[in-house]
């Protein structure tokens, strides 16, 4: 028999050294002893490494007969290895070859061992081996491989009891005997419905041992031929050959009965024990047997019988009556041993040991029968999960793993850290450090320390101020010496509070945001995203931003009219601005960190508020109201779209008299008004009110300043226009020409009428109407300088010294809105000054009102008692004393002694 031995490297074993005790030819390692009726031959497994080993059995003339898988069976050879790769060789004292003279048997064997896997060059050790042995009358022996009964050849006379036991077995095989020559040996396989007889050369051909020597008769028998018979004894399957041996010894025919039985599946398991348990009572070996007496039980270890105190120590549980014997071995008890193995990659362990029964008992049939039972016992596979122990302590900065135990056989060959797979002597040269742990009873463990800055270690922000620290580490086994590998993956996760987050700060400037992101320990993979877009310096120019970075900052700069930016609010204040800046994590587009700088800007663009009564509203989208579509704007009127849109702005450009455009006044002011809406679709509440106001003065421009809340408080648009004013002198009472600026001076003589006109440019809205509050006449263009002479008076005409008369006024061709004029009539007169006539350069000033001509009486100052009937009617009202802010219209330059000047002021 031809066995493969591996690699072989154990734990404590020098093989090396106990290599070199060895003598080539010298057999002198390989330990010999005769164990009952079975000779043994141990190899150590440190000499076969990576080598063959085959057997030949040497006969009495020295020929040699290689041992193979059949000649083994049929001759009583068996050959076995441990999972150590330890080699047993056992033979029967009856085997083939073996001399045998007055119970001694000289078993001569020849070991090969081959150095190379093709044979050649091989080592040959003979070993021959003389082994005493006391044999009973009948012994049977199951060992592994094959079944062996042996009878004494002596055998008295058939007892008419068992012809009457079994009469049909001997009348049949009677015939045959009679039949058969001198010197033929016949065997005869009783089947349960029939007999099968054949030529002793017929049965060796198929593969059964036939043997006598000068005392004894001996059947061997594979466990399957056509002639065994599965039988169920108390529980346990058989395998059993019933047989005869005839042959003629001088004159008498010889009857032999052979029969065996060996138990096949009488070993039962579980994870903490193991059961035997063998019937007693086989019928097959008591054939023609009338009593039984003097039974005796033996069980041992490897062919050594145990005492009874040796089976307790060993915590062995031997149950013995009349039906059965039991053994229970607890597994890893002592006598075996634990072997490691891999199944579909899976690490996991046997227990195995060597056990023998051996029941003798003496009966009337034949005497004492030594039944011998064999067991090589291996559990089944046991998966093991692997203890893996994880000692890390944070404040160390060192990951501590503990792998194992492990039973001695396995081998730790490399470790894959993050990526990187490393040898054992690789890892040792790195900054890591790996431990091998030896325990009392030879298992062992393998604890790695790698520190938290090496670079395969994976490091993540898991929130706030901590760090997530993740080694992923492989450990790769081999097995000796079958050399199978496995691997054991583990995850170590390690929270630490050392993170320092990015710390983003921001200014404004009179045209772009900033942002200053000082780079903290966990943002390596961060990349900043302004809205929605992410910038690297080579991506921040075709963004419309400036990128610049260093180690430790990085700037962000954006115009204030970008894309880039918000518009998040916009109100009388100002609009606020708003740079968004979004960090994102690279590697799975997490979003973790979010700052933005806001800053505000005058709204002067958003709106104007244009003289001749038109309004121009900018609306921009605004970040609250993302799903808002411009295109969709309306004003209260909801015919009033823009004139003008983009995916950013809208622009109104609306008359103050259309779109539902209302108008209040204050004491300073007049205010138009209207609100920009937008609808989300189908529904009739607005998502969003922008409300929009113009305010018109007499004499200023204001900058227009609007903004928006979401309803029901909606923000406002508010601006400032100027109201244009123009004092004209007519040539004539109809007021249909005028003088023009080329004509000044213009030369007037005492008591001539003069004709004045005072007129609102540029408004189309029909419901303002304009009232004079005072009028008067001044030697210099300054309004306010003196002498000063009164022309209207709080809203009334000046009837003291002249008559000032008011001249209603009707729409024409050149007046389309009468109510935005006021004509009035002054005779020119001597002015005095000091008692003396004033004759010179005069100018005419008038401050005037605006109202509204349908709700006069909500504003005090369009109430007076000559506003609006005197001016009017021109009839006269008591004078008011109240003075408010004047407005001058213009100056009115008159050259003699009534000349005046009309010019804008």
């Amino acid at each position: 028999m031809k066995l493969s031995i591996g690699l072989i490297s154990l734990v404590g074993i020098l093989i090396s050294s106990v290599m070199g005790q060895q003598r080539p030819g010298s057999a002198d390692f390989i330990v010999s002893s005769c164990k009952r009726s079975l000779l043994q031959l141990d190899l150590p497994a440190v000499y076969l490494v990576n080598k063959n080993v085959t057997f030949a059995a040497i006969d009495q003339y020295g020929s040699a007969y290689e041992i193979g898988d059949q000649l083994a069976v049929q001759c009583g050879y068996r050959t076995s290895s441990d999972f150590w790769g330890n080699v047993t060789f056992r033979a029967s004292l009856m085997s083939c070859y073996t001399q045998i003279l007055d119970d001694q048997s000289t078993i001569t064997i020849r070991i090969n061992i081959f150095p190379t896997w093709d044979k050649s060059a091989s080592v040959s050790y003979l070993k021959q081996v003389t082994c005493p042995y006391t044999w009973d009358a009948r012994e049977i022996l199951c060992e592994m491989n094959y079944m062996e009964v042996s009878v004494r050849r002596k055998i008295p006379m058939i007892a008419e009891s068992a012809l009457q036991d079994e009469p049909e077995d001997w009348v049949s095989a009677f015939p045959e005997a009679v039949a058969g020559l001198v010197s033929i040996w016949q065997v005869v396989f009783h089947l349960p419905s029939t007999r099968k007889a054949m030529l002793v050369r017929d049965a060796q051909k198929i593969g059964y041992g036939i043997n006598t020597t000068e005392s004894r008769m001996l059947l061997r028998s594979p466990y399957k031929t056509a002639e065994t018979q599965l039988l169920n004894i108390g529980g346990v399957n058989f395998s059993s050959v019933r047989s005869t041996i005839l042959y003629k010894q001088r004159w008498m025919i010889l009857m032999v009965d052979t029969a065996v039985a060996c138990p096949v599946d009488d070993v039962k398991y579980t994870k903490q024990m193991i059961t035997w348990s063998v019937p007693k009572v086989l019928l097959p070996l008591l054939i023609g047997a009338s009593r039984l007496k003097n039974s005796r039980i033996a069980f041992g270890v490897d062919l050594l019988t145990l005492t009874s105190t040796e089976i307790a120590n060993r915590k062995y549980g031997l149950m013995d009556n009349y039906l059965d014997t039991t053994v229970n071995v607890p597994v890893g008890a002592q006598g075996g041993y634990f072997k490691s193995h891999v199944s579909n990659g899976q690490y996991g362990i046997t227990y195995s040991i060597n056990v023998f029964l051996e029941h003798e008992w003496d009966d009337s049939m034949w005497g004492v029968t030594k039944h011998t039972i064999i067991k090589e016992i291996t559990t089944p596979f046991d998966a093991q999960l692997t203890p893996i122990i994880n000692e890390t302590i944070s404040t160390t900065k060192t990951f501590n793993v503990t792998i194992g135990p492990f039973l001695p056989d396995v081998q730790l060959v490399n470790i894959t850290v993050g990526l990187e797979t490393l040898t054992i002597p690789e890892l040792m040269a790195k900054n890591y450090n790996l431990t091998t742990i030896t325990y009392p009873n030879g298992s062992v463990a393998f604890r790695l320390t790698v520190p938290f800055t090496d670079q395969n270690v994976k490091i993540e922000y898991n929130g706030e101020t901590t760090r997530v620290y993740i080694l992923v580490v492989t450990f790769g086994f081999k097995i000796i010496p079958t050399n199978e590998t496995f691997t054991c993956t583990t995850t170590i996760v390690t929270l630490v509070r050392d993170a320092v987050l990015p710390q983003p700060s921001g200014y404004c400037d009179m045209n772009t945001l900033n942002v200053i992101v000082k780079r903290g320990n966990v943002d390596i993979n961060w990349i900043p995203y302004v809205n929605n877009i992410p910038l690297t310096p080579e991506t921040a120019q075709s963004n419309g931003a400036v990128f610049m970075a260093n180690s430790t900052h990085y700037t962000i700069t954006v115009n204030r009219y970008s894309d880039n930016v918000m518009y998040e609010e916009i109100n009388n204040a100002g609009m606020t601005v708003t740079l968004p800046l979004t960090l994102v994590d690279n590697t799975n587009g997490n979003p973790m960190s979010t700052f933005s700088v806001s800053c505000s800007y005058p709204t002067a663009k958003l709106i104007d508020c244009f003289p001749n009564g038109t309004i121009a509203v900018t609306v921009l989208k605004l970040s609250t109201v993302p799903d808002m579509e411009l295109s969709q704007l309306v004003l209260r009127d909801k015919s009033c779209r823009p004139v003008i849109y983009t995916d950013t702005s809208a622009k109104f450009v609306f008359p103050v008299n259309t779109c539902l455009t209302t108008r209040k006044f204050t004491q300073t002011m007049m205010i138009y008004e209207n609100d920009v809406y937008y609808y989300r679709p189908g529904l009739t509440d607005a998502a969003y009110k922008l409300h929009v106001a113009c305010n018109y003065t007499t004499n200023q421009t204001l900058i227009l300043q609007y903004g928006y809340e979401v309803p029901p408080s909606p923000s406002a648009q508010t601006a400032f226009g100027t109201l244009a004013l123009v004092l004209r002198l007519s040539k004539d009472s109809r007021y249909s020409t005028f003088y023009g600026d080329a004509e000044y001076p213009v030369v007037k003589y005492l008591m001539d009428a003069l004709y004045f006109e005072v007129e609102l440019l540029y408004s189309v809205d029909p419901q303002l109407e304009l009232f004079l509050d005072n009028c008067w006449a001044t030697a210099s263009p300054d309004k306010t300088s003196f002498p000063k002479w009164d022309v209207v008076v709080n809203s009334c005409e000046f009837v003291e010294t002249y008559q000032t008369i008011f001249h209603p006024v009707a729409a024409d061709s050149r007046v389309v809105y009468p109510s935005h004029l006021k004509r009035f009539e002054v005779k020119m007169f001597t002015f005095m000054n000091a008692d003396r006539a004033y004759l010179g350069e005069i100018y005419f000033h008038c401050s005037v009102i605006i109202c509204d001509a349908v709700q006069l009486y909500t504003d005090p100052l369009c109430t007076k008692s000559c506003i609006p009937a005197r001016q009017r009617t021109g009839r006269s009202a008591k004078l008011d004393t109240d003075r408010h802010q004047y407005v001058s219209s213009g100056a009115l330059l008159l050259k003699s002694n009534v000349l005046s000047s009309l010019s804008p002021y």
